[in-house]
This record gives C-alpha cells, structure tokens and sequence, in this order.
C-alpha cells in the first residue's frame, strides 16, 4: 500500500535565484544604484583566485582588475588580501573591505583597509588604511555602513566581528580617516554566553577531527543605518539580540563609554540570530534568522514579520536592497564547512545568490 504524502513544514515568501555560484564560497552582495551586482570571497581556506567580482552577463568576473586581487607583500595596503564585505554607497562608488586577516588570522599590519572604487571609470581613488589604535590582534572587520549627511565627507560604521577578542563599533571620519573603538568588549558587542545556536537540526559548535569542540563565538556582526542616519541597529553573530544606539553619540569622543553603553538599547530577541542586516527607506529592518532559514522583517513600528521561509535559505549572509524594489541575499552554507564537522566540508554547490520583492527603497546615504 502506498503511503499518501505527510504534511510537511510550509514555505513562506517567494524567493527568486539570482545566481549560482559553482566555486569559492561567497559572502557579500551589493546592488548599486544601478543595478550593478557585486559580491566578494573572503580567503577563508576555498581556492580564490580573486576576492572580489561583479556578476556581468552571467559571469563573475574579478573586479575591478585580477592584478588588484592579488595580496602586494611589500605594500599591504595596494593589493586584496580578504575581502569580508562590499558595500555601494549610492554615490556612484564601490567601498571594498579587507580585513587583511585571510582564514581568520591575525591582521597584516597595514593591511586592514578599504578601497574605494568609482563605478564609472572601474578606477580606484581612494584608500583608507585602518588606524593602529582601531586596529587589535584579534579585530576581523565584518561590514559597514555609510552617511554622508554628517562631518566633511561623511563616516562610516564598521563591526568587528572578533572571533577571540573584544567585538567593537568602529566609527572611522571619512576626509581625515581617523577612526575610534567605540563600545569595544560591551554587552551589546560581545557573544552571547548563554546562546546555543541550532542549525539544520544540530548544535552548531566548532568540532576537531579528535572528537574536541568549542562554541561558536562570533561577536558584532550585522549592521544597519536607520534612513534618517540616527540611530545604528547592530548584533552580535553569535546572539539573538537587536541592539541600537544613537550615531550622534557614537561620534561624540566626549561621550564616555560608560555613558554610550547606557544609551544601548536591547531591542530584543524576536529577530533570531543573523548574520546580516539591513533599513530601508521606509524604516523597516530586515535581518537573516540563520537557525530557521528565514529572513525576518522589523516594521518601523518594531512589530516583527517573517518575510521569507524556505528550506533553501542555508544560511542567509549579508543583504542589499536595489533599485528595482528586491531585497538580495546570499545563501552560502556557511554552518556546513568542515570546521563544524569535524574536518568534512558538508557544503553542497551550487552557494545561492537569492532576492525577495519587498517594493522599498533602500535607506539613503545622503
């Protein structure tokens, strides 16, 4: 007798691939203000012959040259030597960041940067290398934000996404490219102690091949500014926290770390745990829910909605909204590399380029 079909977990939203990716394991994604896609590869271990691209015609292509992508050993700040995140500014230019940390090492000194690349020439024109007082043995900068509404040129808003010291904001000045630690080693940007997180039915922890394990600790990661440029939602990777502070205090070096880190605001746990955020225009939030291969919606009201389940949605990394309304993401697998298992690389290729219409606008720069 044939068994009839069993009910089975309901799918929510409508994703659409974008792109296939059949070789290094992807991280970020950005859409310009012209529809021009781009995505990075740190060197995390996979085979990257360059760690940054523009999807063209149904390629990826090495961007803006193969030559940039190569580490300079006697000029850390010319070539790539792992790119975390790439990020359009709405202005007509590409920010690259490299934490110069390939595999999660240690930063070169003098590595750590971002390249600025305008999209109309596919020229570089301008680099800011990191500062040595932002800079600590353990610092791995993950993802950042831009306004240019505030100061000269503008500032930017960087994680520290450490894997074994303090997770940190950093808050770098755009025309003069000093840069400030700010609420480094707080509750808001550190790990979650008590989090456990689960993955595809599993505990996700970091396994040797001799049977040993240790927790996944990743510290702020995901970050997003509101449309008004006021306030920074941040979390911490390995928690399921929303935070938020006001940027004014962020910038203010007379604010005390004391008196920012009472201004933090813990926004909750509905979001579930993520490894990326994103604001639109409108006010809302978006954030991935890594635990249950959803993305999850904050209406400017903070009521939270599930925007996307779907058994595909292996690992929701880095968003970006473009110009034709959809919200872009990736779905890279990252929960199932060998370090979790023990030595066995679980990942499955194709890794996925995938969007959700969400009819918004992303939030403005200036």
């Amino acid at each position: 007798m044939a068994h009839a079909a069993l009910p089975s977990e309901q799918h929510q939203g409508v994703i659409e691939p974008v792109f296939a990716f059949h070789d290094a394991m992807p991280t970020g994604v950005t859409v310009t203000e012209k529809g021009r896609l781009f995505v990075n590869f740190p060197r995390w271990g996979d085979n990257v012959p360059f760690t940054v691209a523009e999807l063209r015609n149904g390629k990826v292509v090495p961007y803006p040259d193969l030559s940039i992508n190569q580490a300079n050993p006697k000029d850390p700040a010319k070539g790539f030597i792992s790119v975390q995140s790439v990020v359009a500014d709405g202005r007509g230019r590409l920010w690259i960041l490299d934490t110069a940390a390939p595999g999660f090492s240690a930063p070169q000194p003098g590595g750590a940067k971002l390249v600025v690349v305008d999209l109309a020439t596919n020229k570089v024109v301008k680099t800011l290398v990191f500062p040595e007082n932002v800079m600590l043995p353990s610092t791995y900068v993950n993802d950042m934000r831009f306004d240019f509404r505030v100061g000269d040129e503008g500032v930017i808003y960087l994680t520290d996404s450490s894997l074994s010291g303090p997770g940190a904001i950093i808050v770098m000045d755009i025309a003069s490219g000093t840069a400030r630690r700010r609420l480094s080693g707080a509750i808001s940007t550190s790990v979650d102690t008590a989090f456990v997180p689960k993955v595809e039915g599993e505990i996700l922890k970091v396994r040797k091949a001799d049977g040993s394990s240790q927790p996944f600790a990743v510290a702020s990661d995901g970050i997003a500014l509101s449309a008004d440029g006021q306030i920074l939602y941040f979390c911490p990777l390995s928690s399921r926290h929303l935070y938020s502070v006001p940027t004014a205090l962020l910038r203010d070096a007379s604010i005390t770390e004391a008196q920012l880190a009472e201004a933090v605001k813990d926004l909750g746990e509905e979001k579930g745990a993520s490894d990326g955020l994103e604001a639109d225009a409108s006010g809302a939030l978006y954030a991935g829910d890594y635990e249950n291969n959803s993305v999850r919606k904050r209406l400017a009201d903070g009521e939270w909605q599930t925007l996307v389940h779907d058994p595909r949605v292996l690992w929701p990394d880095t968003f970006s909204i473009g110009p034709d309304g959809y919200l872009y993401f990736m779905a890279n697998q990252l929960h199932r590399q060998a370090i979790f298992h023990a030595g066995k690389d679980l990942r499955q290729k194709p890794y996925s380029l995938l969007r959700v219409k969400i009819d918004a606008a992303p939030a403005p720069t200036y």
